[in-house]
């Protein structure tokens, strides 16, 4: 028996952690003074409200999970003689996994006969929802570890993940996007186009003068890399931007046909702290990343 965790930055919710059987680790956010764990202190995320919030210029914070807090989510878990598997958030993304190796080591001495595995998406937000979402149909065929992971070897580096941003001071204070040019800030309606490499990096590949070029730009990705995409997850995530999904929408339908099955929900809040709001994001099984 394992159990299946992931964490709210692959913006799996509630409701979806349980239809396929994840535990929800909640990655944390600060306003302020005030940090705040998604789903644990609030049932539903508001996002319009949050993102609103954001437009004011405030600019919240990230911060690691405590260790303490890994062993209350792992350990109740070993002690039932289960073991443990953890779908998550792009490992070369945040030092908060230098705190779970720990936890790790400390819980795998305490109970020799368990086994804790962590598999990587090495993606964020959306990325990470379609590999999240795959695994978890996965586990309802009843898939072991094994399979699961002979899954991953070959179909994580398939789901391309492509997005723009619309104000680049949030990723400026960040400093997660590799290559991404300081005199973008500078130049009015210009969108870094920004994609996650094979090494879970995000990285700014291209620009688009305007929104509505940002969001062509993002359908001449699927054009170019789309594989099968009809038969796997398809998915767009955005930061309070519903006429930039609906534009998106329209553009992949009308090239793809209207019965492409595409997944549409609001980043999470961890993810939108380091965009900021008016950003829109695809994932897309592909030919390579």
């Amino acid at each position: 028996m394992f159990t299946l965790f992931t964490d709210t930055d692959t913006d799996i919710t509630p409701e979806i952690a349980k239809k396929y059987g994840y535990k929800l680790i909640s990655m944390p956010y600060s306003i302020g003074e005030n940090t705040i764990f998604p789903y644990e202190d609030f049932k539903e995320f508001k996002s319009h409200e949050y993102y609103d919030l954001l437009r004011t210029g405030v600019i919240p914070t990230t911060s690691a999970v405590s260790t303490e807090r890994y062993k209350k989510y792992f350990e109740p878990e070993l002690k039932k003689g289960n073991d443990i598997l953890y779908v998550h958030f792009s490992r070369i993304m945040s030092g908060t996994f230098n705190g779970l190796n720990l936890v790790i080591t400390e819980l795998k001495e305490k109970y020799p006969d368990r086994n804790i595995y962590l598999l990587d998406t090495k993606a964020i937000t959306v990325g990470a929802y379609v590999i999240c979402s795959e695994i978890g149909e996965l586990v309802l065929k009843g898939a072991s570890i094994e399979e699961i992971f002979k899954w991953a070897e070959t179909e994580v580096d398939h789901f391309a993940t492509y997005f723009f941003a619309d104000d680049l001071q949030f990723f400026k204070r960040s400093g997660r996007v590799s290559g991404l040019a300081a005199f973008f800030g500078g130049l009015i309606g210009i969108k870094p186009i920004i994609t996650i490499n094979q090494e879970g990096k995000m990285v700014s590949i291209a620009k688009a003068k305007g929104r509505k070029t940002a969001v062509e730009k993002l359908v001449s990705y699927v054009e170019e890399l789309g594989d099968d995409i009809k038969n796997h997850k398809f998915a767009i995530a955005h930061t309070d931007a519903p006429e930039l999904v609906e534009l998106l929408v329209n553009m992949l339908k009308e090239k793809f046909g209207d019965d492409l099955n595409i997944d549409i929900f609001p980043a999470n809040p961890t993810a939108g702290a380091h965009c900021g709001p008016n950003a829109v994001g695809l994932s897309f099984h592909a030919i390579h990343r």
